[in-house]
């Protein structure tokens, strides 16, 4: 399959091919005709797959790789998007395969591209209209609220940091083609005299730890774990392609271990642990391409490479509530009253709390209760639905989904005996509003600080000067493919659920992480969100070492819900970045980035790493520091002091978590925003509080994410103060929106 951006190459092709001894440019009908014939394929593809999706849907389970296939599958905007990449992508293949019957001289790389032809093709397929900036001018209430897929946060640029818009680089991708090929593609190929190792591979002789290994960290709790991935899909989601065939030979990727876009199986190394199967693959897909038209389609690099679509916005703006999708942010809300309120599940509460509510979508990917309590007379239930498709995936994180839906309307409810003249759309924006600035203060003030400590904190983020529009706030593809992902070493293998003394629950005790996947049975039937809240603030997280990295959990059990080969996510984070053509260079690459010091040898890396049996692993299975996969090179390093990163990741992170703040126009900080008084009733939110509001919860630590033994440093809940919303207060006369 070729790069939908592969324009110098489609400079010859569109240029023409020879006729008798003149150089003739290929018709328009005939460019017409190869984006027919390609729009067809990939249709009849997306059919196929839809038709297989539903099937699987249907069984009683299905298999991992099925179960983060649905979770990445586009829909709405995101699919239409992924559909045009697409499109193009596939008319190119096929305008070259059938020019090279026509015209046989060699592809001259520097042949000046037929811009008229481009625009054709781009046109045809749907891609220029993807790019094309919307005017910010009709849109309405621009400056007062942010739009639901941040169109026109930056007035300048309108696309910059919103949905549906590619990943942005900090440096040029390297894939083995220099244009869409991954590194580790072709398993003969060599980087700089050395064959890469398999990501599998890497992952039994780096990775591998017992549960019972696990070393546990004396500071920070579970809750900060699930804060950071609750984050993390606020701020990143890379789609799959929706076929699960190459467009190229039509080879299922599900039923084969050959490699074709979208199928980059993962092999299975010899004398595997797990897997005794040699012929057998971890199913793997690559991510979705993203549209390109030419030199203004990237503000960074060479426009011809391979591009990935992040489908949420760049900024904090607490999407995985309210999604970054129109139709599906209006189906999230309760529009059957004028109250600005969230919609909630119709069927069931949690002991008379909203949960949220369930989809619409006919699906068994969370029917896990039978075969969870091992009882078939049981009854299933659907999935929930919320901003972020992912919200099911595991049960903690499906708490904190709830908890703050229910801060939400708490919120809504509160405006509004405030300002009983708000309409509901103003309860909603400004309910919205608040919870934005909620998470950018919690996130700034009390999570980051923990993971980059208080050093890398000033340097990579620093203070706030203002809002500057030339700052890119773009997630960036390292970011989002390496080293957010650290967080992955720091989960627990089990989901803890404690009673009101914050010890194990006897009637619903805490579960292995195999089995808090797609369960949201377990908070409709055994005891909702409180014992999984109390266990994520009352137990601490997994502790990152050297020697033990990846539990078993997540290497070997991941999205176990059959007898089909389980995921490993050490395995998927580096063949992602590969399928991504993130590693630059390689880790040096990224450490000369961050102006850091460049190992070459076993013993330079051996200091890096403060390890240098650590460093010769490395070395025997990569030969060259050059050539190691970047996320398993940063969550290698110690610890920053008063982190949970290495310096290289602390670069990174802080970097991008800077840019995400200085470039967001509604950043909380930003003068006209918020007003002053309002300001400082957000600089003292409390998540705490927010805990005591929307639990049974009586009892918390004051800092959630600082761990503390039962005993010392909870607070009852009546100690903490409420959130003061009095600088909401709007009298009738100040221009307010008047309710019907």
């Amino acid at each position: 399959m070729f790069s939908i951006s592969c324009l110098l190459v489609l400079a010859v092709w569109l240029t023409g091919v020879e006729n008798s001894s003149t150089e003739s440019r290929l018709d328009r009908a005939f460019i017409k005709r190869a984006v027919e014939d390609a729009i067809r394929t990939v249709d009849a593809a997306y059919k196929y797959s839809r038709e297989a999706d539903v099937s699987k849907l249907r069984e009683s389970f299905s298999k991992p790789s099925d179960l983060l296939a649905f979770l990445k599958r586009p829909s709405r905007d995101t699919r239409s998007a992924v559909r045009s990449a697409e499109y193009m992508e596939n008319a190119l293949r096929l305008i070259q395969e059938r020019t090279h019957h026509l015209h046989k001289r060699a592809i001259n790389a520097t042949d000046l591209l037929s811009k008229e032809d481009l625009e054709t093709v781009e046109r045809l397929t749907g891609c220029a209209a993807r790019v094309q900036p919307p005017s910010c001018f009709t849109t309405p209430e621009v400056n007062e609220y942010r739009t639901i897929n941040s169109v026109c946060n930056n007035r300048k640029n309108s696309r910059l940091g919103a949905a549906n818009t590619a990943f942005t680089r900090w440096l040029p991708a390297n894939y083995d083609d220099g244009v869409y090929i991954p590194r580790g593609w072709d398993p003969c190929k060599t980087h700089n005299g050395f064959v890469l190792p398999l990501v599998r591979e890497v992952s039994n002789k780096i990775l591998s730890t017992r549960n019972e290994e696990i070393e546990i960290d004396s500071v920070n709790t579970h809750f900060m774990v699930i804060f950071g991935q609750w984050t993390d899909h606020d701020l990143t989601l890379t789609p799959f392609s929706p076929s699960i065939r190459s467009f190229s030979n039509g080879i299922n990727c599900d039923e084969s271990c050959e490699r074709a876009s979208p199928c980059f199986p993962i092999k299975v190394p010899k004398n595997d642990p797990r897997i005794k199967n040699p012929a057998a693959c971890i199913a793997f897909f690559r991510s979705a391409p993203a549209c390109a038209t030419g030199d203004s389609a990237y503000m960074f690099g060479d426009p011809n490479v391979r591009q990935q679509i992040n489908s949420l916005t760049a900024f904090i703006d607490v999407g995985q509530v309210y999604s970054p999708e129109e139709s599906l942010a209006k189906g999230l809300r309760n529009l059957t009253n004028d109250l600005g309120l969230m919609a909630v599940n119709q069927n069931f509460t949690d002991n008379g709390l909203e949960l949220l509510p369930f989809t619409n979508v006919s699906s068994n990917m969370c029917a896990t209760r039978r075969k969870g309590t091992n009882n078939s007379a049981l009854n299933e239930i659907p999935c929930f639905v919320a901003g972020d498709e992912r919200v099911n995936e595991n049960i903690g994180l499906t708490a904190v989904h709830t908890l703050f839906v229910r801060e939400h309307n708490r919120l809504a409810r509160a405006l509004r005996a405030l300002n009983p003249h708000w309409s509901g759309e103003k309860l909603y924006q400004e309910a919205r509003k608040i919870m934005g600035g909620y998470h950018q203060v919690i996130t700034y003030r009390d999570y980051l600080p923990r993971i980059l400590g208080e050093r890398m904190m000033q340097l990579q983020v620093g203070p706030y000067t203002g809002y500057d529009e030339n700052v890119d706030p773009r997630i960036s593809n390292v970011f989002a493919t390496a080293a957010f992902r650290f967080a992955h070493l720091t989960i627990q293998p089990s989901m803890f659920r404690l009673d009101e003394n914050y010890n194990e629950h006897r009637q619903f005790p805490s579960v292995l992480l195999h089995n808090a996947f797609f369960a949201n049975w377990r908070l409709v039937f055994e005891g909702g969100i409180d014992p999984l809240i109390r266990g994520l603030i009352g137990r601490q997280a997994k502790l990152n070492t050297q020697q033990h990295m990846l539990h078993q959990e997540l290497r070997d059990r991941l999205f176990e819900l059959t007898s089909h080969i389980a995921l490993d996510l050490a395995a998927l984070n580096m063949q992602r970045s590969r399928d991504h053509g993130v590693p630059g260079t390689g880790y040096n690459a990224w450490r000369k980035f961050c102006r850091l010091s460049q190992p070459k040898n076993v013993q330079e890396l051996g200091l890096v790493l403060n390890n240098t049996d650590l460093a010769k692993r490395l070395i025997d299975l990569y030969g060259t520091p050059d050539n190691i996969d970047i996320w398993l090179g940063g969550i290698s390093e110690p610890f920053v002091p008063g982190g949970r990163v290495g310096p290289l990741f602390a670069c990174i992170i802080g970097t991008q978590f800077q840019r995400i703040r200085n470039g967001d126009r509604f950043w909380w900080e930003n003068p006209g925003v918020f007003t002053q008084r309002q300001r400082e009733s957000l600089n003292r939110v409390s998540l705490a509080r927010i805990i005591c509001d929307n639990t049974r919860i009586r009892d918390v630590p004051a800092q959630p994410f600082q761990y503390r033994p039962r005993g010392s440093g909870y607070t009852n809940c009546g100690q903490i103060p409420q959130f003061d919303l009095s600088p909401w207060n709007e009298p009738i006369g100040c221009g307010t929106e008047l309710a019907p």
